[in-house]
């Protein structure tokens, strides 16, 4: 096993290394003069430095700091705030080996999937760049009568967002959920979770660096349950990316205060094999999706329907997949997977498979801990037989493990993969020209059609959210940035008012209003 975590301002090999994390600098950035966290590394339980977390009064503290700046940036043309997000985007690519180390060194995660946070970071900036000026700007709407009534749209920043993201991409989540608040003419108070909160720093610094006024974007750190409702209690607008029943708490917290909420929660994403897939095809894009970033992905397969004319011939051609995944710790390219975030998280991970076993599921592939890697590591596992009555069928279990079910028709494939009480993504391998009519039947905020997850994902300019229990609102497209703005109707009123004129009568301004809304409803 070969790790690469280096300490603050040093390579692996204890020489000076200017793309080794800078942990020690990035800790100076956290607003909070309170208790001292250590931060240790999943792939081995390994120190990486300390980080100071808030102190009583010091969120709203930040949040009062972050309202005198606010004021200030969105009086900024839009087109100076887009070019902040396309110098950021820039310094991620060129930054890409730095922040890889930094991402995998507290997340555990293989260098692959840390590098699809950098891509999608540097990708969202781009494309918010390119687009908030023109979702911004005013648009004029027909108004009640042609040339008397101008109607013009505005759109105004909510304030301060509080954006809430989650330990499995604490890069991305961070850097694109706050960019298009920001964008909007927001300022953010960022709470990462604390297993990682050197990722959400590097965001922090990076943007400082791509020319953000100081105070629009903070980071505050500790303890999810104390940490966020004192956020929700204070700031105008919430992104949370987590759990179901944490945004569920959440989004009852701020509906007391009436201010908006958007969320993506859990996932139990099905993927779908039908008999006119390519079968070779089916298999590697599943198992890439299946074990991407550990299982440790809201969007990705927990659940394989198959079609029973090709059950066999996608089982042994999954399993050979599955077999091929090198499963190790550090900074090389040669690894596909890495290490789970956490003993806890292994435990869960177990918990699920050995309630699945005792209950009469079988084992394909894995099954088991690694600890020859490091306390938190899983092997690839494949299960089949799962009965009804197990945890996994339902419950999100967010490791590297995935169920094998048969089904006899498309009918009833979809019918499994809509019986489910979230919705976030699905996949479905079938011939192209039929695909786009399948997925439309599945209840998912995203499908897939012979891919896993990031098709959908990376169509930066579509919406991208779940269904059902999955979560509220969208990320991506244009939603992903109005809805950090509040819209505003002006409308200007010229030469007659919509009313009787003077000396005229009700009635005659009855009649004459009826037959002028008569003509102009022929031509809305």
């Amino acid at each position: 096993m070969t790790i690469r975590i280096a300490a603050s301002g040093t390579s692996a090999s204890g020489t000076t290394a200017p793309g080794a994390p800078p942990f020690e600098r990035l800790a100076t950035l956290a607003t909070g003069t309170g208790a001292a966290l250590e931060v240790t590394s999943p792939f081995d339980g390994r120190a990486l430095g300390v980080v100071r977390q808030v102190a009583e009064g010091e969120v709203e503290a930040a949040v009062r700091r972050a309202r005198g700046a606010q004021k200030r940036w969105a009086g900024t043309p839009a087109r100076a705030r887009a070019a902040v997000a396309r110098r950021f985007a820039k310094l991620v690519l060129d930054r890409r080996d730095q922040i890889l180390d930094v991402i995998q060194a507290e997340t555990g995660k293989s260098r692959l999937a840390a590098l699809e946070e950098v891509m999608d970071a540097s990708m969202t900036a781009s494309h918010y760049a390119h687009t908030a000026p023109g979702l911004l700007r005013p648009r004029r709407h027909v108004g009640t009568f042609p040339l008397l009534t101008q109607t013009t749209e505005l759109r105004h920043a909510k304030g301060v967002v509080g954006v809430i993201t989650p330990w499995n991409y604490p890069f991305t989540l961070v850097a694109s959920d706050s960019l298009p608040a920001l964008l909007a003419g927001n300022a953010v108070v960022i709470k990462p979770d604390h297993q990682t909160p050197y990722s959400g720093l590097l965001v922090l610094d990076l943007l400082r660096e791509a020319g953000l006024p100081e105070g629009l974007a903070q980071v505050v750190l500790g303890p999810g349950a104390v940490v966020g409702p004192q956020l929700v209690d204070t700031v105008d607008f919430v992104m949370f990316t987590g759990s179901t029943a944490t945004g569920r708490a959440v989004a009852q917290r701020a509906a007391g205060r009436l201010i908006g909420f958007s969320a993506e929660l859990g996932g139990k994403n099905p993927l779908i094999v039908l008999p006119d897939a390519d079968i070779r095809a089916a298999a590697a894009g599943a198992a890439r999706a299946c074990f991407a970033n550990a299982g440790q992905l809201c969007v990705g397969p927990e659940r394989i329907y198959v079609h029973e004319a090709v059950r066999s011939r996608f089982t042994e051609a999954f399993l050979a997949e599955v077999s091929r995944i090198r499963v190790a710790a550090g900074a090389s390219w040669d690894a596909d997977m890495g290490s789970l975030i956490s003993p806890a998280q292994l435990a869960k991970v177990q918990a699920h498979l050995d309630d699945a076993v005792g209950k009469g599921a079988r084992v394909l592939a894995g099954g088991t801990a690694r600890p020859d890697l490091g306390p938190s590591f899983f092997a690839p596992t494949v299960l089949t037989d799962v009965p009804e009555t197990a945890d996994l069928v339902r419950s999100e279990t967010f490791g590297p493990v995935v169920a094998i079910y048969p089904v006899r028709t498309e009918e009833e494939a979809i019918a499994r993969a809509n019986d489910s009480t979230l919705g976030l993504n699905a996949s479905v391998w079938t011939a192209a020209s039929r695909g786009r009519a399948l997925g439309s039947r599945i209840e998912a905020g995203t499908v897939n059609v012979n891919e896993g997850y990031a098709a959908a994902w990376a169509s930066h300019s579509a919406p991208m959210g779940g269904w059902k229990e999955s979560g509220l609102g969208r990320r991506h497209g244009s939603e992903g940035l109005l809805k950090y703005t509040e819209s505003q109707t002006v409308s200007v009123q010229h030469a007659l008012p919509i009313a009787p004129w003077t000396g005229m009568g009700n009635e005659t301004f009855a009649n004459l209003f009826t037959r002028a809304t008569r003509l102009l409803n022929r031509f809305r």
